[in-house]
């Protein structure tokens, strides 16, 4: 029975592994979309700001669904709705103005952010190597704030803005990625040596 907990606690971690590296991909792939071709069209950066939540929302349900289901991983869960609110809250805001699209990421970013920081920190007995996603849960909290007061500005933001935090988010999912990549590694070396 021990056996078969470890090479299933193995398999999740493997599976973390591509899902972290997985999600530094989408987002380096949104932020260079948001730079190179949003800018010249209104059009294509709105279908980028829709994707983007909608992309988290796929996220965190297929980690969970991989992770031992919605019920096992309920700070994912409820990320999954906020993400897909957000989707239909950033849809309608599109309509009206850049300011209340930046005023619905801000409170996305502060949900979104600490139901991460609440899964890393569940995560962190079973993997280590969640420093990461602890610092990044807890900055998107606050770029949240950020966002909220920028959107209440006269000044009209663009998806740049957006884009900026995409760009850390995928820099923390790089991190974690390659730390439990080396940490596999080093334990690895370790049993053979």
């Amino acid at each position: 029975m021990a056996l078969a907990n470890q090479l299933a606690l193995d398999d999740r971690a493997q599976w973390l592994k591509q899902y972290y590296f997985l999600r530094a991909a989408f987002s380096v792939a949104w932020v260079v979309a948001a730079f190179a071709v949003a800018s010249s069209s209104p059009v294509i950066a709105g279908v980028l700001l829709v994707l983007y939540p909608a992309g988290d929302a796929a996220a965190n349900l297929v980690d969970a669904l991989r992770s031992g289901g919605l019920s096992q991983n309920r700070t994912q869960a409820l990320n999954v709705l906020v993400s897909l609110a957000t989707t239909v809250a950033v849809t309608v805001a599109l309509q009206m103005s850049m300011n209340g699209v930046l005023g619905v990421f801000g409170v996305w970013a502060i949900f979104a952010g600490l139901l991460q920081l609440g899964t890393a920190i569940r995560r962190w007995t079973s993997f280590g190597a969640q420093w990461a996603m602890v610092l990044s849960g807890g900055q998107s909290a606050l770029a949240g704030g950020f966002f909220i007061f920028q959107a209440a500005t006269p000044a009209v933001p663009s998806i740049a803005d957006v884009a900026g935090y995409a760009a850390v988010g995928a820099l923390y999912f790089l991190v974690s990625a390659v730390w439990l990549t080396v940490s596999d590694w080093r334990a690895r070396r370790m049993q053979q040596g």
